[in-house]
């Protein structure tokens, strides 16, 4: 009887290998559960990106009847071309791992190595899943496409679109006797800067991610504490204290914004005394873009967030494994980020 060709069962193909990584579970960070970012599968390596600056309304100065009139430049577009980042994961399953089970014309080593690969699958999916999360957080945090290392730029958008990102503003939280009412007015002008930033394109409001330092003295802050003490909305603020979603401590409106503290680790985290401003509802503000693998078996197919593929190792001693993803996440319009710090 023939031994069982187990590598090159159909259990192994890109495409069951694939689907089979897809039904891991993923759990996305609080910025991927926000859906902020537009997904997109698109069938090449580079995507062109074309751009109009702004144009700031003029008044027209009344010209005489027959005689010639105002005149005035109008901005050009630009147009930029970006290659989506390939991240890989490589690993290998030996031939020694399914010693004692396989039997000749049998399915139990199909069944292990199937077993064995899901487990890996599992493990990998998760890194990429958390690599999505630092990638989109850093769009959001500095207009940036950081690497892994934190300092490698892959992409710096406001670079790319020719923009500018506004300063950083002082909320002044530590501070023991604030003004009446200074903090609604911070606010207040934190939304104008936004919608002036915007220009004519719609939004539905405001957001706030904060580091812990910043979450908690903003919410031991008078201002806001007498605002929600007084009335049934109380529980809001107590929730914004004890929320265990597993994706952030909790957080509630005030002053028009929405004020959620980041529930993050390591390298995927808000700084402590930090907070990140961004518009909520703009379309096309936020994207990810998921390009094919390199296989011959995706060339001009649309993109998926992941792939997997197997190929055997010389000699019959087990298999090669690998898991990829080509993401790229970028914010079009990174002079909406708006950077703030808790003192």
């Amino acid at each position: 009887m023939p031994v069982l060709d187990i590598f090159n069962a159909d259990a192994f193909s890109v495409t069951t290998m694939t689907e089979a990584m897809r039904e891991i579970s993923y759990v996305p960070g609080r910025i991927g559960e926000l859906d902020l970012f537009q997904v997109e599968s698109i069938d090449t390596l580079d995507v062109a990106i074309e751009k109009q600056s702004a144009e700031s309304l003029l008044l027209i100065p009344s010209s005489p009847r027959g005689g010639p009139g105002d005149t005035r430049d109008i901005g050009r577009r630009s147009l930029r071309k970006l290659t989506v980042p390939h991240f890989q994961r490589n690993d290998a399953i030996y031939a020694d791992e399914v010693m004692g089970v396989r039997a000749f014309g049998s399915e139990i080593a199909v069944e292990t190595l199937q077993g064995k690969i899901a487990r890996k699958a599992a493990v990998h999916s998760q890194d990429f899943a958390l690599t999505e999360e630092y990638h989109r957080l850093s769009v959001i945090k500095s207009g940036i496409l950081f690497d892994s290392d934190g300092t490698t730029q892959i992409y710096n958008y406001a670079t790319e679109f020719g923009e500018s990102l506004p300063a950083e503003v002082d909320f002044d939280l530590d501070n023991t006797s604030p003004a009446a009412g200074v903090l609604r007015r911070r606010c207040a002008v934190l939304l104008r800067a936004m919608a002036d930033s915007l220009g004519g394109l719609p939004f539905r409001g405001v957001m706030v991610i904060m580091g812990k330092a910043f979450a908690d003295d903003f919410y031991a802050h008078k201002e806001v504490r007498e605002t929600y003490l007084n009335y049934s909305a109380a529980a809001d603020l107590r929730a914004g204290y004890v929320s265990t979603t597993g994706k952030t401590y909790g957080g509630f409106e005030f002053g028009g914004i929405v004020w959620e503290e980041y529930r993050g680790g390591g390298s995927v985290s808000v700084g402590d005394d930090k907070a990140h401003a961004f518009p909520i509802g703009v379309p096309g503000l936020f994207k990810t873009l998921y390009a094919p693998a390199d296989y011959i078996e995706t060339v001009n197919r649309p993109g998926q967030r992941l792939y997997a593929k197997q190929w055997q190792k010389p000699n019959d001693k087990g298999v090669n494994v690998e898991f990829q993803m080509n993401a790229l996440h970028y914010c079009t319009r990174p002079r909406v980020l708006m950077p703030l710090r808790r003192t």
